[in-house]
């Protein structure tokens, strides 16, 4: 893979456009827009890439940050601000499915609070 900063920032703004419709979509049919049940966190993991390489720090440069495992991490892509954490992880899955369509090895993650 050899994308250039540019079009990591074009990704990752799919990625959250994604996750965002995801995230909505699932709030307002299943929940019926009622933020109800467990409260937590989601975000998106893209594992495989060193943060010194020229992607990793090229996916640096579109704002994607690094977490303590060094996997390059997207904190609630959603953005959704419900506390649900079915609603955040419909988003966050919905986010590793465009990266994974890029080519790059990206997983959901959750954890309720």
């Amino acid at each position: 893979m050899d994308y250039t900063v540019q079009q990591l920032k074009d990704i990752v703004a799919e990625a959250c456009t994604e996750a965002t419709t995801a995230a909505d979509l699932y709030f307002q049919t299943k929940l019926n827009g009622q933020d109800a049940y467990a409260c937590g966190f989601a975000w998106v993991n893209i594992y495989g890439i060193k943060g010194n390489t020229k992607l990793g720090k090229r996916l640096k440069e579109a704002g994607v940050r690094q977490d303590y495992t060094k996997a390059f991490q997207i904190w609630n892509p959603s953005g959704h601000n419900a506390q649900n954490v079915d609603t955040k992880e419909a988003g966050a899955e919905a986010a590793a499915k465009v990266f994974q369509k890029y080519g790059f090895e990206a997983y959901a993650g959750s954890r309720l609070d």
